[in-house]
């Protein structure tokens, strides 16, 4: 099992990290370098030198370069889908807000993985556009479902449309907001929840979501 290594007042310690952990690792040093360079450009020598590993070492968890970039954009797209995921303790209107609030604050907190996912170089390449809109339909998807609306509803394909829409905006929207915040967290979260009633729904579905 690989380690790292750490000094502690003057000594060298052995950490050992799980099979689980290591990956898990090394993915996420792949993430952060995603700020400036795009996702091909992620060299593995690199990221096995940060990790103290061995190149040859780093091939043992992942089977090949492709693989270890693809890891690295599902990493940051499912971390995006989690942090926004509902809770169904609240009412819908509730459960939108408090799943925007996670999405702003997770933007944030990694703005650098957040960016260069949506607008960075590692933005283009075949790999990170896939999982991107495969993250924007399961968010879609996730939306969809907690509507109080039947499967066979004639108006439930234009709200996944203005759905899928509503995502892209509060994306770029975020983006916008965080280089300079001209409006506080709390307008923009106001402007983020209130939009998609405004954008996709019709005025009895927004009155049964705030009921």
């Amino acid at each position: 099992m690989a380690g790292v290594t750490t000094r502690s007042a003057g000594e060298t310690k052995r950490v050992r990290l799980s099979p689980e952990e290591r990956r898990l690792q090394l993915i996420t040093l792949g993430a952060e370098m995603l700020a400036d360079r795009t996702l091909e450009e992620v060299s593995v020598d690199d990221i096995a030198k940060q990790a103290g590993i061995s190149r040859g070492l780093l091939f043992h968890y992942f089977a090949s370069k492709q693989e270890f970039h693809q890891a690295i954009a599902r990493h940051v797209n499912t971390e995006i889908f989690v942090a926004i995921m509902p809770n169904r303790e609240l009412s819908l209107f509730d459960m939108l807000r408090d799943s925007i609030e996670r999405f702003v604050d997770y933007a944030t907190e990694h703005s650098a993985s957040y960016r260069s996912v949506l607008r960075g170089p590692a933005s283009v390449t075949p790999d990170m556009v896939g999982y991107v809109n495969e993250t924007r339909g399961a968010i879609t998807d996730l939306i969809v479902s907690e509507l109080p609306l039947p499967p066979e509803d004639p108006d439930l394909a234009r709200l996944t449309l203005a759905i899928r829409g509503w995502i892209a905006f509060v994306e770029e929207t975020i983006l916008t907001w965080m280089i300079d915040k001209p409006i506080s967290r709390e307008s923009l979260v106001d402007l983020l929840v209130e939009s998609l009633p405004a954008l996709a729904l019709s005025p009895a579905l927004i009155a049964a979501l705030r009921d």
